[in-house]
């Protein structure tokens, strides 16, 4: 296991005074040291990107260097669950996802060892990576294309996904059951390998986190047929939604996350999650995130929390209809 820690803030943090001024409770607390933020992945790629773009700008609000470490493994579990164990002191963050923080508990063996709502409190939703339904370039031109194709031979179609029990492979598993269609699943290491093969021709469809495969699809290598999503996107405002193509309750959004372990102080809390927020109100900030390919779903701690506890149960729902099982 690697981990990859890049010092950000430096001399803009301690210069800068704390920015934020509200409730007595939030302002009695400041960081006395470095805040640690975890990535559960490896370095490089949207979630990561989206980590150090709101370190950096929280460093200087917070009066103190944020370093972004990345402690991959497990489906995500290894640098998530040392948060969950750590200190809840305010100085030790995760950016989770849908995977770390919704199915990881229904999929892993001891749900990866740690409980993401009971061992966690969210400090700010941030983002939604949209799943989009991609195919090769010879196949499939529509989604009930796709249908009518893979009813008529079950089994015999493939699908990709970025790993079992990956938000790809579910996602695909809940299109399956609301389409009735058999597909065969084909897992790969990441989302690299996976693009490479269905622009190759060698997978026949997979659902993936658009800012992995929108290169190919805007060059032209693989088609987009539809968005697993409650929203179009800006990026490809001609592919439509799956419920604008007959396909209704499969959203299969993933989505980032920033968490704090349990047990954390209110008044540290509510000025990370203040920082977090502030942050990501800024042009600058926002517009770095989105050109990562990441749609912003900017919600506070309450908001996300309510949402964390419908997706812990649908997923569970899907794994256990589908039958998912990851070793």
């Amino acid at each position: 296991m690697t981990t990859r820690r890049i010092v950000l803030g430096g001399l803009a943090a301690a210069l800068a005074a704390p920015a934020f001024v509200g409730r007595a409770s939030a302002q009695a607390w400041s960081p006395t040291k470095t805040v640690v933020m975890v990535v559960p992945y490896p370095a490089g790629g949207p979630t990561d990107a989206a980590a150090r773009i709101i370190a950096q700008d929280i460093a200087v609000t917070l009066g103190q260097s944020v370093i972004v470490e990345n402690q991959p493994g497990a489906s995500g579990s290894i640098g998530t669950r040392r948060v969950a164990k750590g200190e809840p002191d305010g100085h030790l963050i995760v950016l989770g996802n849908n995977q770390t923080h919704a199915t990881n508990v229904s999929l892993l063996k001891d749900g990866g060892g740690y409980d993401p709502v009971k061992d966690f409190v969210p400090l700010a939703g941030i983002a939604d990576l949209q799943h989009v339904l991609v195919v090769r370039n010879d196949f499939a031109t529509s989604v009930q294309d796709l249908v009518r194709i893979a009813k008529a031979d079950p089994g015999k179609l493939n699908y990709g996904s970025t790993g079992p029990g990956s938000g790809s492979h579910l996602t695909m598993e809940l299109f399956k059951v609301r389409t009735g269609i058999d597909m065969t699943h084909v897992p790969f290491r990441g989302a690299a390998p996976l693009a490479q093969e269905i622009a190759a021709g060698r997978i026949d469809a997979s659902f993936a986190t658009l800012p992995s495969v929108l290169g190919q699809i805007q060059g032209g290598l693989m088609k987009a047929l539809a968005l697993a999503s409650g929203a179009r996107s800006d990026l490809l405002p001609g592919v439509p939604m799956l419920r604008e193509s007959g396909v209704p309750d499969a959203e299969g959004d993933s989505w980032l996350a920033l968490f704090a372990p349990a047990g954390i102080p209110a008044p540290a809390r509510e000025r990370l999650s203040k920082a977090i927020l502030d942050a990501l109100a800024k042009p600058a900030v926002r517009e770095a995130i989105t050109k990562q390919g990441i749609a912003l779903n900017v919600r506070d701690g309450a908001a996300f929390a309510a949402y964390q506890v419908e997706e812990v149960r649908k997923w569970a729902d899907v794994a256990r209809i589908a039958k998912v099982v990851v070793d």
